[in-house]
């Protein structure tokens, strides 16, 4: 079994910056890939970016890339996303994931799933 804990969520203004962490126990993820998604209230939970345990590689959804930096900490077994020019619309409870599949992540989809983070971002 994989523990998903994430931390860092709160409210900040309009341009500000915000970093979320994940800290992973349990079962070894080095062939996982880990995820962040974000649901709003009264939308569909969206997938943001992922990041591959082992080589590091990074892929974002179109809608924050330039804007939202997703890292790992091997050593602390921690993933990490840096959030800036954070807008009023990025307001929603953030996940993160790990799954063994890219393509999975990205269809939404995930093996484990952390509670979620609330970000509120104010005009």
């Amino acid at each position: 079994q994989v523990q998903l804990v994430e931390s860092g969520g709160g409210l900040v203004q309009t341009g500000g910056s915000l970093r979320l962490s994940c800290a992973a126990s349990g079962r070894t993820l080095s062939n996982y890939y880990m995820g962040w998604f974000r649901q709003a209230p009264g939308k569909e939970r969206e997938f943001i970016a992922r990041i591959s345990w082992s080589t590091g590689s990074t892929y974002y959804a179109d809608s924050v890339k330039g804007r939202f930096t997703i890292s790992r900490d091997n050593a602390k077994n921690t993933v990490y996303l840096l959030m800036s020019s954070l807008k009023p619309e990025d307001t929603a409870v953030y996940y993160c994931a790990a799954d063994q599949l890219s393509l999975s992540l990205r269809a939404g989809r995930a093996d484990y799933w952390g509670q979620g983070t609330q970000i509120t971002v104010s005009s």
